[in-house]
C-alpha cells in the first residue's frame, strides 16, 4: 500500500504561517489525486484542500480560501499545504490523503500532524 507520512506541525501565534508536507511512497504517486483534511477534537473530520494529479485543479474550503495553497512535486513525491494568516479556529490534527482513482474516493492516509494556533 501507499505510505504517507505528514510533517511541519507545531505550535504557532495567530496570525503567523506554517507549511505542511506529505511525503508519499509508491510510484503511481504522479496519477493520485491529494487532499489534506484537518479533525479538531470532538468534531467531524472536513476537507481542507485537494489538488489534481497534474497540480492544475485545486479545491479549498470557503474556511481556508485565500489563506491556504495547496501543492505538489511530483518529482519529489511530497504535497504541501501552506498556511498564512492562521487563526485559533485551524486548530486540529492534519492529515493528507491519496485518491488513486481522482473519483473523491480517499484511500490512504496518513498519521498526522497537529497544528496548535494560539490567540
Amino acid at each position: 500500500q501507499v505510505q504517507l507520512v505528514e510533517s511541519g506541525g507545531g505550535l504557532v501565534q495567530a496570525g503567523g504561517s506554517l507549511r505542511l508536507s506529505c511525503s508519499a511512497s509508491g510510484r503511481s504517486f504522479i496519477t493520485y489525486a491529494m487532499g489534506w483534511f484537518r479533525q479538531a477534537p470532538g468534531k467531524e473530520r472536513e476537507s481542507v484542500a485537494t489538488i489534481s494529479w497534474t497540480g492544475g485543479f485545486t479545491y479549498y474550503a470557503d474556511s481556508v480560501k485565500g489563506r491556504f495553497t495547496i501543492s505538489r512535486d511530483n518529482a519529489k513525491n511530497t504535497v504541501y499545504l501552506q498556511m498564512n494568516s492562521l487563526k485559533p479556529e485551524d486548530t486540529a490534527v492534519y492529515y493528507c490523503a491519496a485518491d488513486p482513482r481522482g473519483r473523491g474516493k480517499y484511500e490512504y492516509w496518513g498519521q498526522g500532524t497537529q497544528v496548535t494556533v494560539s490567540s
